[in-house]
């Protein structure tokens, strides 16, 4: 911590990229329904969303809040940074209503549930472990990557909330993958530079696919709930994450709580 100023600046920070993310979710999902046709293979979406300004716009918005992210991390304690990003969900479903989308009691019922939930597991969150950079660690990212990219183009009528779930699945691979870089460079640690992006691209296809068949709220909580609980789970029993002393009940009520809210969500799956 900074002092005061720098606590400020960081909370500003994380909550400005939690707005960023919400908003860009749904530009994205406006985007994906105009031309749903060309989101079933990877590159055929590729060459899709390039041409399109207002994807690239999604880009550009997703890299700027990742830029916020990481100043709130850096100003303020990781539980509380983290906290702060969960606050795209709420604000996802409030943007979505200009798409025409409204949630009901128990959609708000869910969304209040993963986002308390999704605080209290930040909030148990303990310190960080070292970089892992070995080339055990380089080749199980490339494997589980090829094997979500299979997934993803093997399940091709699947439904919007395992598409959801696969796409946390994706970002989470690229947040695990960030911590087997560091220097000096090494093969292992191109590797996991490398599967950064290759997990994100595959991470925001699958979020496009979930976003084309469902409300965006409804394909975002499998996603942030995903993308949230596999890099604790991995952190804490692999890679020497640590989770605060005494919050091990929290950890658990938070997940319990992130849970049931997507399963709340879960039940409107489809967009009028």
């Amino acid at each position: 911590m900074t002092g005061d100023g720098g606590a400020a600046l960081g909370l500003l920070s994380g909550v400005a990229a939690a707005v960023l993310f919400g908003l860009a979710a749904v530009v994205q999902a406006r985007a994906v329904r105009d031309d749903s046709a060309r989101l079933t293979g990877l590159l055929p979406f590729v060459r899709w969303a390039v041409g399109r300004p207002w994807m690239l716009a999604v880009v550009v918005a997703y890299l700027a809040g990742f830029v916020l992210h990481a100043v709130a991390i850096w100003l303020l304690p990781l539980y509380l940074a983290q906290a702060s990003i969960a606050l795209s969900l709420p604000v996802t479903a409030l943007a979505s209503a200009r798409l025409a989308e409204v949630l009901g009691g128990s959609g708000w019922l869910g969304i209040a549930a993963v986002s308390g939930g999704l605080v209290l597991l930040a909030a148990g969150a303990g310190p960080a472990g070292a970089v892992v950079a070995g080339a055990g660690f380089a080749l199980g990212l490339v494997v589980v990557l090829l094997a979500l990219l299979a997934l993803g183009l093997l399940l091709r009528g699947a439904g919007p909330v395992l598409l959801g779930w696969l796409a946390g699945l994706g970002y989470a691979g690229s947040a695990l993958a960030v911590r087997g870089v560091e220097l000096p460079l090494s093969p292992a640690v191109a590797v996991a530079a490398l599967a950064v992006p290759g997990y994100g691209l595959l991470g925001f296809w699958l979020y496009s696919r979930a976003l084309d068949r469902a409300l965006v709220s409804t394909a975002t909580a499998p996603m942030i709930t995903a993308q949230t609980f596999l890099p604790a789970l991995v952190g804490v029993a692999w890679l020497g994450d640590g989770v605060r002393p005494g919050w091990g009940a929290a950890i658990v009520v938070g997940l319990l709580l992130a849970t049931g809210g997507t399963a709340l969500l879960q039940r409107r799956t489809r967009r009028p």
